[in-house]
């Protein structure tokens, strides 16, 4: 288990009753997440082969039987796919709060005088960074596999922020999840059950070949609009034409989206964080 070192002046802040601020606190919890990682870099590895047999599955394996209007499947699927990869890479966070929590490593850091949400705001942070790395890796397997960009470099770079703004909107729900899960198992189960939304969406098929009531949930839900506005700035025009509206109408909808899911899973966690 990393250690995380407690400096004189958080010490001394300890005696005095003070608490230390937000920064000086996240700050420790982010570093040891990071060199977790880097210490079993395996995490890092399987997470990022299991995320590329996944695409050339869906590229190769269904690709052919898979119509999209406006748009070859190839480059229906990789903003679908890259988008959902905030949701695939975030459970492994579900497990990892509950396995601190069963370590008896966040009831030390209860004992520290931090505020309480620094704790679960450096985990949700730190494996937000730790997502770029997978999302970068995702796009390049894209564009190997036949990708091509047809909207802006601007708009390029404007998805791929989205995505990172999914990330970290899902980590909440992932640890929200972990810290009532009781354990690391129980925590991977129930993070497993995100996983079918990404398919009731339109991450891997248009929603208009889905059945009625299917398909008024998929259109309803903030993946499918998380998703559509990653396509429509990867793409441009010809996704705007498929999908019905602009990229300002999804951008808008997954933003509020992921600020709701923040509002509603950080408190959460929080709350369950302070319960002990």
């Amino acid at each position: 288990m990393s250690a995380i070192v407690i400096p004189p002046t958080r010490t001394a802040d300890a005696a005095a009753g003070r608490t230390t601020g937000p920064i000086a606190s996240v700050g420790p919890i982010v570093k040891r997440q990071l060199l977790k990682f880097l210490r079993t870099p395996q995490l890092i590895i399987l997470g990022t082969a299991q995320g590329a047999m996944f695409l050339l599955i869906f590229r190769y394996v269904f690709g052919g039987a898979i119509a999209s209007s406006g748009l070859s499947y190839v480059n229906f699927l990789v903003p679908g796919f890259i988008a959902t990869t905030a949701l695939f890479t975030g459970m492994g966070a579900a497990a990892g709060i509950a396995e601190d929590l069963q370590l008896g490593f966040i009831d030390r850091l209860r004992s520290l005088p931090i505020p309480r949400y620094s704790v679960l705001a450096g985990r949700a942070l730190a494996d937000t960074l730790l997502l770029v790395w997978s999302l970068a890796v995702t796009a390049a397997i894209g564009f190997a596999v036949g990708f091509r960009l047809h909207g802006s470099l601007v708009g390029a770079l404007g998805a791929f922020g989205l995505c990172v703004v999914f990330g970290f909107a899902f980590e909440w729900v992932f640890i929200a999840l972990g810290m009532i899960a009781g354990s690391a198992q129980a925590a991977q189960g129930i993070g497993f059950m995100v996983f079918p939304l990404t398919f009731v969406s339109s991450a891997y098929v248009p929603t208009s070949t889905m059945p009625g009531w299917m398909r008024a949930f998929a259109n309803h839900q903030p993946i499918t609009d998380m998703v559509n506005a990653v396509r429509v700035l990867a793409e441009g025009r010809a996704a705007q034409h498929a999908l019905g509206h602009n990229a300002s109408y999804f951008i808008v909808w997954a933003l509020v989206w992921s600020a709701g899911i923040v509002a509603v899973f950080a408190p959460l966690a929080v709350a369950r964080y302070r319960k002990g």
